[in-house]
């Protein structure tokens, strides 16, 4: 595996925050459209194994093939973003407007393509309407639940929980975005974006692509969930929880870890500025006697010199 250090693995999300920052506005939507339909996709495979095996880790280990698929197939991540963007917009390279326009873009893309995979799965879950969507379809419903109006009862402390909960998942997702930099070749990007990303959903946090699928298709399965639930308990503070967790967490984390390091050979502006010049060099000897002797300056000439 060709492994990159981490100073160009930095120099490589800068670089990916300036392109994501500048493509056109309907790449950014229709990339989001496809990231959050196959984070959707992934998300259900995920849950259904946990349904189908009892246990949480084994969802755990399936679902980082969505962000994984995302990642190398060039489609888009707002979560991802919201680490990559902001360094660029930092280093000068695109106008902070430019960033903002990304988030707006991609989310737009994501909300169509979580919902629409919902639609189309909720049918099949129900046979179009012909019968129960079962043991599935009862977990779905039961983790829109937990994701909005448990923390609704919970109060403020509900909704620092969630706050809280989103920060850490994308410090979590970030570094698998970062570690699929590490990387030249495909088996190493997918091992090294795996690890963190399967800690994040084993450990219950709150992802805002996730959840732009999950709790909608809860509520179609019958969650007793509002419009306002999902978006004030959960949505809202979710994505603002991802965006400290992506940009302060790791983006702006990493950039300091791994400023370029000034050379030790090469002194910095300050102490040049403050280092005594150095004596003139004379450029040509100076003259020694009126009758054309030379000698260097403030030598006298030998005596017996030719007169």
């Amino acid at each position: 595996m060709t492994t990159v250090k981490p100073a160009d693995v930095v120099a490589d999300a800068i670089a990916s925050g300036q392109a994501k920052a500048t493509a056109p506005s309907g790449t950014l939507v229709l990339r989001g459209v496809l990231g959050g339909a196959v984070l959707a996709a992934t998300t259900t495979f995920a849950v259904s194994a946990t349904v189908s095996s009892g246990s949480p880790v084994v969802g755990a280990l399936l679902f980082p093939a969505g962000i994984t698929i995302v990642i190398l197939m060039g489609m888009e991540l707002v979560t991802g973003g919201f680490a990559l963007t902001p360094m660029a917009a930092l280093r000068g390279l695109v106008p902070w407007s430019a960033v903002g326009r990304y988030c707006l873009m991609v989310v737009v893309g994501h909300v169509i393509g979580a919902l629409a995979f919902a639609l189309l799965y909720a049918g099949v879950l129900t046979g179009f309407g012909t019968h129960e969507a079962g043991a599935l379809g009862t977990k779905l419903a039961e983790t829109a639940a937990a994701k909005t109006t448990a923390y609704q009862g919970m109060g403020l402390a509900g909704m620092a929980t969630v706050f809280t909960k989103a920060v850490l998942c994308n410090w979590l997702v970030c570094l698998g975005v970062f570690m699929g930099m590490v990387s030249k070749d495909t088996i190493g990007k997918i091992a090294a974006i795996w690890l963190p990303v399967m800690a994040f959903f084993g450990l219950g946090f709150e992802h805002a692509v996730v959840n732009f699928f999950v709790i909608p298709m809860g509520m179609l399965m019958g969650a007793d969930v509002s419009f306002g639930d999902w978006w004030l308990w959960n949505q809202i503070p979710v994505l603002l929880g991802n965006m400290v967790g992506g940009f302060v967490f790791t983006g702006l984390a990493l950039m300091h870890a791994h400023r370029p390091a000034r050379s030790a050979a090469t002194p910095s502006d300050d102490a040049a500025a403050a280092a005594p010049s150095a004596p003139a060099t004379a450029s040509a000897p100076a003259t020694g006697s009126a009758r054309g002797t030379t000698s260097p300056r403030g030598v006298a000439p030998e005596r017996g010199s030719t007169r």
